[in-house]
């Protein structure tokens, strides 16, 4: 990587004006490294940025749309040529239909495609065109996945299917990079969140199934238990980890 082990990082975090996303960009912050906010929702967007000023770091937002060829590459341009390069990219971003449960019957084709826009053609957008500016640092990615991706999750067929597909490009991406000093790795992730709160509230059961099957007994935070997590991979004291998929999760599902 770039950068020792005292110098501000400077990373880009796509869906982080809220929930686990929010959290990472705070993690983040803490260690006082800048932190691009990427999003849709630029009030929001500009508030965490504050947060990440807040504590210690130093917070900034960018409108971005990960579904878009034309935005992800402006996105990440403008930050490289902001910030004088780029040390990290976290794909955080998911469909707003990500805590729509119910049958596979039930998921409309435009649903499916928004699934896949921001998940799948994201991931595969920012890889395209952020790896020049990771191995100009020997940077490295972060994945936002799910154990649904390889446990399988009944009524989120949608969502279990385009977390599948980033697990897979996270595989290849590690080997494909590998030799260019860029480490690529996945988190799968069981936190406390709006997203979580609405699919409790879409399949009641699913709150009782989620909580007993935790030993340690809780949800994570999204700062401090996946946040720290997704800082942990992205900063040196991991720097020959790659390729691998971090449960943060409790204990929730074992390591795939």
């Amino acid at each position: 990587m770039g950068t020792d082990a005292t110098t501000p990082m400077t990373v880009l975090v796509t869906g982080a004006s809220g929930g686990v996303g929010r959290g990472i960009a705070l993690a983040c912050g803490a260690a006082g490294w800048e932190v691009w906010i990427a999003a849709r929702r630029g009030p929001e967007a500009a508030a965490v940025a504050d947060e990440v000023s807040a504590v210690g770091g130093r917070g900034r937002w960018i409108e971005c749309d990960v579904s878009r060829e034309a935005s992800v590459q402006g996105v990440l341009e403008e930050v490289a040529a902001t910030s004088d390069g780029l040390d990290g990219i976290v794909h955080n971003a998911t469909s707003g239909f990500s805590s729509q449960a119910g049958p596979i019957a039930d998921i409309t084709l435009p649903q499916l495609e928004d699934h896949v826009a921001v998940a799948s053609r994201g991931l595969y957008l920012l890889a395209r065109h952020g790896h020049a500016l990771l191995a100009a640092r020997r940077g490295s990615m972060v994945v936002m996945t799910s154990e649904a991706g390889f446990e399988g999750k009944r009524l989120l067929a949608a969502y279990a299917m385009v977390k599948a597909q980033q697990r897979s490009l996270v595989s290849v991406l590690a080997r494909e990079w590998g030799p260019t000093g860029v480490r690529v790795n996945a988190v799968a992730p069981l936190a406390a969140s709006p997203a979580m709160e609405r699919a409790f509230v879409a399949d009641p059961a699913m709150e009782q199934r989620v909580m007993g099957r935790i030993p340690l007994g809780r949800l994570g935070d999204a700062t401090d238990d996946i946040g720290v997590a997704v800082r942990f991979l992205l900063g040196d004291d991991a720097h020959f980890v790659t390729g691998q998929t971090l449960m943060v999760d409790g204990g929730s599902c074992p390591a795939p």
